[in-house]
């Protein structure tokens, strides 16, 4: 009887848990029929800004913007209660309740504290190490708490568009030359994967994984790699690409949107093709319509779906005011050709640090038309124009940040091909506000504010 038993019970088919996907269905496009998050925040720091200048054209052009919506920044654990720059993720999602007045309204934020987080670079190191230790404390002091706030019942019908995790799984496709980027790797992986699956569960976050630049990523070996590893992670997740909605482009960054005196990377001018200038070093993708393009047909050749969307930081990528080209180039040597025909008026597109002469790009914009192959859900302000991306000097601070040479404008650096860095001077710590920064991307503008 008892061997008759056991053997009915090896009968009986294992009992496998299976995740349960959210009760509510995800729109195609989260910004489609929806007003977004202005965040009071950055707001009052615009109108304070624009109280400071004394030009009063100026003025007026940064109270037009002030009421643009940008996202807000979880870049630390203390960011969830608020610190004394911000206030914490309660209040704004409360003030998106309210903004929403019941109707549907895109509250942006950015999941940003990794272990060894930016490993290759200094300005925006994190606060948690690349250990065991430091991943616990990522999944339960900071990804737990934002998805029990997330999850509350009273701010079910906000529609949450999280971009995950600024720089990470990029620095691992070009980075891995650099032994804080081999020890950050593995929790990277286990962190991103770990926070688009918790957000999925709460039933209205639309994650957007970061997925660098053109400048960045944009060589084929570059952006082939990087689908991979993108592919590799989502779908190694609980919830596979079911939880990603898409890529986020150009955070924080000065990329242009559009090169539009440079299209075809193919043409010849003195011999030469046009990516093989000095400036280009061979990359095909030119700007972010490229590389998003690119992006997309890449990652649904690795399995995502053909919904995924596109979105592109626009904050301060404009590069408008009196430097900007009106025409392209006629000099028939090719490197002149280029530099005079860019829109992009950095010393390299390596130079990432507060650079001199940008400013603010296409205003955030919902299904941008004119580019199909891009699958672009909107245009969005992901870094809030004058928010420093680094000191220019060390600060000491209780965050975590350190000095990079490639905020330093006195610095040559070898990434740049020996060139300085073109970052402005007296920056403050990234993150905070930067008023000389704001001042030039208003003026410097494009499409002009005015």
């Amino acid at each position: 009887m008892a061997a008759a038993a056991a053997g009915a019970l090896l009968a009986v088919p294992a009992l496998v848990a299976v995740p349960s996907a959210p009760a509510v269905a995800l729109e195609d496009n989260p910004f489609v029929g929806a007003e977004q998050y202005v965040n009071p925040d950055w707001s009052a720091l615009v109108e304070t800004a624009a109280d400071e200048v004394g030009d009063a054209a100026l003025a007026a052009d940064m109270r037009a913007i002030a009421d643009e919506p940008t996202s807000v920044w979880m870049d630390r654990i203390a960011a969830i209660e608020g610190t004394e720059r911000q206030h914490g993720l309660e209040w704004h999602l409360d003030q998106a309740v309210a903004q929403s007045g019941g109707s549907p309204l895109v509250f942006n934020v950015v999941i940003y504290d990794l272990p060894g987080r930016d490993c290759h670079a200094l300005a925006s190191n994190g606060e948690l190490p690349a250990t065991a230790a430091g991943m616990t404390r990522y999944k339960t002091e900071y990804i737990d708490p934002i998805v029990a706030l997330l999850d509350q019942p009273e701010y079910a019908n906000l529609r949450v568009v999280a971009t995950i995790e600024p720089d990470s799984l990029p620095n691992l496709v070009t980075n891995q030359s650099d032994a804080d980027c081999v020890a950050a790797a593995p929790y990277y992986r286990e962190g991103v994967q770990y926070a688009i699956s918790e957000l999925y569960e709460v039933g209205n976050v639309y994650s957007y994984i970061d997925a660098a630049h053109s400048g960045w990523l944009g060589w084929p070996n570059n952006s082939s790699g990087a689908a991979q590893e993108f592919a590799n992670v989502i779908e190694g997740s609980t919830y596979g690409w079911a939880a990603v909605s898409g890529f986020v482009t150009n955070t924080a960054n000065t990329t242009p949107l559009e090169e539009t005196f440079l299209t075809n990377p193919d043409l010849q001018v003195g011999g030469g093709q046009v990516k093989s200038a000095g400036w280009f070093e061979w990359n095909p993708d030119f700007d972010e319509i490229d590389w998003t393009a690119n992006l997309y047909d890449l990652m649904v050749a690795q399995g995502a779906p053909s919904s995924i969307g596109m979105l592109v930081d626009t904050g301060r990528n404009g590069w408008g005011g009196s430097a900007r080209p009106t025409a392209a180039s006629t000099s028939t040597d090719l490197n002149t050709y280029v530099n005079e025909s860019k829109v992009d008026r950095r010393n390299h597109r390596g130079a990432w640090c507060n650079p001199a002469g940008a400013g603010i790009g296409e205003r955030p914009t919902v299904a941008p038309s004119g580019h199909a192959e891009s699958h672009l859900d909107a245009y969005v302000w992901v870094k809030p124009p004058g928010e420093s991306d680094g000191s220019s000097t060390e600060i000491p601070n209780d965050e975590g940040k350190r000095l990079d040479r490639m905020c330093d404008p006195t610095y040559q650096s070898s990434e740049l091909g020996g060139r300085f860095t073109g970052a402005l001077a007296d920056a403050p710590l990234s993150g905070h506000w930067f008023q000389a920064q704001f001042e030039m991307l208003v003026a410097n503008a494009y499409p002009a504010i005015s």
